[in-house]
């Protein structure tokens, strides 16, 4: 990207020291408040490129250092985000998995052709156990996505059963796999994308498969399923309707997949390589997501007033070019400063809406979409976007706290604007008050001034995701060109909070 001249920026230094501060309002005083469930920071792993293989799973004769065949870097990595659920196996792969052909000893699995992402060739030497156990040592929910594209009602059934049953045939045969004790599952999804790859149906018609396949999933030894429709992609609001009408409470949650996506013909861009232009116009597609759940609320709202259905937005992220020299269909993109922003001003999006949204998941989980970590044989780097959530950790499972903000609008298309600054808040079960704050303005460093209703600040800490440019990215020869740093920029005043915010910086502050 261009640089700005020096001329430039004093202009710009000029323009913020005579701006008006933006008054951010926490309205601390507030109650009946939803939770932001920890699962919308929930992460999505799928058979696809080296996300698996290569990413999560190495075998336990590997070289790369591995516990019990999973990769011991990144396992700790992932760890410290504090993972709550995680989603497998598909994605499309979903509807051409079948189960048993990943268990049992290794080296009688079935092999097959991958022919969703790329023809590769998979030996299914991760399946249900390798799965279920990573999870267990993630301390993190299993979410599956069942087969119903090419699978049957028995098969998924059957499934269930292996991994949930305490006796029975299925439980004799997980136990000769090695298991002895059932699996807790809470999460299963009734397929995936069944109007695209996961069948090309008719919302009518996949709301019967529904029905069936759910009345035959059965609750085994107080594991109580939490079953998830299929539901829309992005604007098909139709789907959701016929789903709610058709379905109703027999599901327990309804999925809706969006991407942040120039378009799904011809070129999605760069991933690293982006005009300002382009950088804003991503963000105004990200944000963009903010009236699409809202038009999927209120027809759920119509139908569910109660609101006994969740809305799970199950994937979810940037969607660039895959990068040259790569393998096509493997969907390897890097991940700049841009993705964090992204992903940031999303976690706000989704925190306004925690009274209906119950999960969500970012596509993937490594080396696939806007990945939390990249590997390269024995190497691993962090992403931006794993920054980014590593900062907002201590809202997952707190209270919101409504906040205002007089933040202005750029308009980034005839259609689409982005707020000048986004703010999120939420209290966390020890009464303290986190701030998130993003500046996604790569010229502008206003100081904003934060009141409170009740709370008379005392303390204040933060940190700061940040970069030189907004195209900055970490790779196996500089792996911390991006990274979170301490945040010493905020003070406390007479009537609250003030900060200065770099330009392109995401913040979260810790207020006691």
């Amino acid at each position: 990207m261009k640089r700005f001249s020096t001329l430039l920026l004093a202009l710009v230094c000029a323009f913020a020291a005579t701006a008006q501060p933006i008054e951010v309002r926490v309205l601390d005083r507030a109650t009946d408040q939803p939770t932001i469930a920890p699962e919308i920071y929930g992460q999505f792993s799928e058979h696809l490129g080296t996300c698996i293989y290569g990413g999560l799973w190495v075998g336990e004769d590997s070289d790369i250092p591995n516990e019990d065949g999973y990769r011991t870097d990144v396992l700790e990595a992932l760890k410290a985000l504090q993972i709550p659920v995680l989603r497998w196996p598909g994605g499309c792969f979903a509807d051409e998995y079948h189960w048993r052909d990943g268990i049992g000893p290794k080296e009688n699995r079935p092999r097959m052709v991958n022919s969703n992402w790329g023809g590769t060739i998979e030996d299914n030497s991760f399946g249900t156990h390798e799965f279920l156990n990573l999870c267990e040592k993630l301390g993190c929910e299993p979410y599956i996505s069942g087969n119903v594209g090419s699978g049957s009602v028995e098969e998924l059934a059957k499934w269930v059963e292996y991994m949930t049953a305490d006796n029975g045939p299925m439980a004799e045969e997980r136990k000769k796999n090695g298991r002895e004790k059932p699996w807790k599952v809470k999460y299963l999804g009734v397929g995936n994308e069944s109007w695209g790859c996961g069948g090309n149906m008719r919302p009518e018609y996949y709301s019967d498969l529904y029905r069936r396949y759910a009345t035959y999933c059965r609750n085994f030894n107080g594991n109580r399923l939490y079953k998830v429709a299929s539901g829309a992609s992005d604007y098909d609001y139709n789907w959701t309707e016929v789903l709610l009408k058709q379905i109703g409470n027999r599901m327990h949650g309804l999925s809706l997949h969006y991407y942040a996506v120039k378009g799904w013909r011809g070129s999605k861009g760069s991933a690293i390589d982006f005009s300002t232009d382009e950088y804003y116009e991503t963000l105004g597609k990200a944000l963009e997501i903010e009236p699409v759940i809202r038009r999927h609320i209120a027809l759920m709202d119509a139908a569910d007033p109660e609101r006994r259905i969740g809305l799970l937005v199950d994937e979810w992220g940037t969607w660039f070019d895959e990068e040259p020299g790569t393998v096509r269909g493997h969907l390897y993109q890097q991940n700049t400063m841009r993705d964090a922003m992204v992903a940031a001003l999303t976690f706000h999006v989704f925190h306004r809406y925690a009274d209906r949204i119950t999960m969500a998941n970012i596509a993937q989980i490594a080396n696939v979409l806007q990945a939390m970590v990249l590997t390269r044989g024995d190497e691993m780097v962090l992403t931006p976007t794993y920054h980014a959530f590593w900062l907002y950790r201590p809202h997952q499972g707190a209270t919101f706290v409504p906040t205002t903000c007089s933040a202005a609008e750029r308009q980034v298309t005839k259609t689409r604007s982005i707020p000048e600054v986004s703010v999120t808040a939420s209290r966390d079960k020890a009464g303290k008050l986190h701030l998130s704050v993003v500046n996604p303005e790569l010229e502008k460093e206003p100081t904003i001034q934060i009141s409170f209703d009740e709370l008379n600040p005392k303390q204040v800490s933060g940190t700061i995701l940040h970069a030189e440019s907004i195209d900055a990215y970490n790779d196996f020869d500089a792996t911390n060109r991006v990274g979170i740093k301490p945040f010493k920029g905020a003070k406390i005043t007479k009537t609250g909070i003030e900060l200065k915010l770099p330009a392109a910086s995401i913040i979260t502050l810790e207020i006691e």
